[in-house]
């Protein structure tokens, strides 16, 4: 009997991670004839926890570590912080990707390895299935168009090329969905944290950098009420000394992105940050928080700026 291939993405899983998934392991199944199933490294964010909701997906197991040899297909990471603790025992088969090469990963043997500047995995995804695409449900279909409107935050992104744009309208076109209004759900349901505490929020969308010799955790969030978040400033702020402590780092970064102005708003707890947004953005801070003008992507705007 072949072994059951789990699929997953990274942990704190966003909508891509947590939709792109569910895409692959239903190809490799349905299509394929190689039994995989799609599972999650932590509970989806509000945007893919409404996604699984509004095309009745069901929402895949949440592990917590794979065991030695089990089998595994990594999507949109290859970045060994970001996945289980126990993932160089495991035996990764493939990796589908659209992010830098972090390095970190070792393999049993030689594996099948895509990784493309594209904006997001689920497109990466459309190509490498082919004529086979056509033979997408509904539900998948839905999800693939999910996928890619938030990670290029309906186009708005910079990292949005041509050919994801195209893929999204031709997936929008066959459903029969308009673009505009289901982004408008996508980002209603990615801007709705209220039940969420600071420390969630800081963690929600995060990644854990090395930059300048420090260890940041830096968190983006994504909203098109960016007022709400603000308004907690002074205790999310509060959280991060918290938070920073419990996961090794000595700072958290939160950027707040306004989707529909284009542009970030950095908290600025302390004089580290401080420094961080003046050498890394050419921002002059005055007070707690600095606006970014264009700052949309951690990937391709803030990683690649930031510096002391």
């Amino acid at each position: 009997m072949t072994d059951m291939i789990k699929v997953f993405g990274h942990k704190s899983p966003d909508t891509d991670s947590t939709g792109s998934p569910i895409i692959w392991a239903w190809y490799l199944s349905d299509v394929k004839g190689t039994p995989a199933t799609p599972v999650l490294l932590g509970e989806p964010n509000t945007e893919a926890a409404f996604v699984l909701k509004r095309w009745d997906l069901p929402k895949p197991e949440i592990i917590a570590d794979v065991a030695a040899g089990e089998t595994c297909v990594v999507v949109d990471t290859n970045n060994p912080a970001e996945l289980p603790a126990s993932i160089n025992e495991a035996n990764v088969v493939q990796i589908i990707d659209h992010h830098l090469l972090a390095g970190g990963l070792k393999t049993k043997g030689p594996i099948d390895i895509t990784i493309r500047p594209l904006a997001c995995t689920a497109t990466i995804m459309h190509d490498l299935m082919g004529d086979d695409a056509a033979k997408m449900p509904e539900s998948i279909k839905c999800a693939m168009l999910s996928c890619i409107l938030s990670d290029t935050l309906e186009f708005r992104s910079p990292t949005t090329t041509a050919h994801d744009r195209a893929v999204a309208e031709k997936l929008a076109t066959e459903l029969g969905i308009s673009i505009p209004d289901y982004a408008a759900e996508l980002f209603a349901a990615k801007s709705d944290v209220s039940a969420f505490s600071d420390a969630e929020l800081l963690r929600m969308d995060s990644k854990e950098y090395n930059v300048a010799g420090k260890e940041l955790r830096v968190s983006v969030l994504e909203t098109t009420a960016p007022k709400v978040v603000l308004d907690r400033k002074d205790s999310l702020m509060a959280s991060m000394i918290d938070v920073a402590k419990e996961d090794g780092a000595d700072q958290v970064l939160l950027f707040v992105v306004d989707i529909l102005k284009e542009e970030a708003t950095l908290l600025v707890p302390n004089d580290l940050v401080k420094q961080f947004a003046e050498a890394s953005f050419g921002a002059k801070v005055t007070g707690d928080t600095v606006v970014l003008p264009g700052i949309m992507s951690r990937k391709k705007q803030i990683i690649p700026a930031l510096k002391l």
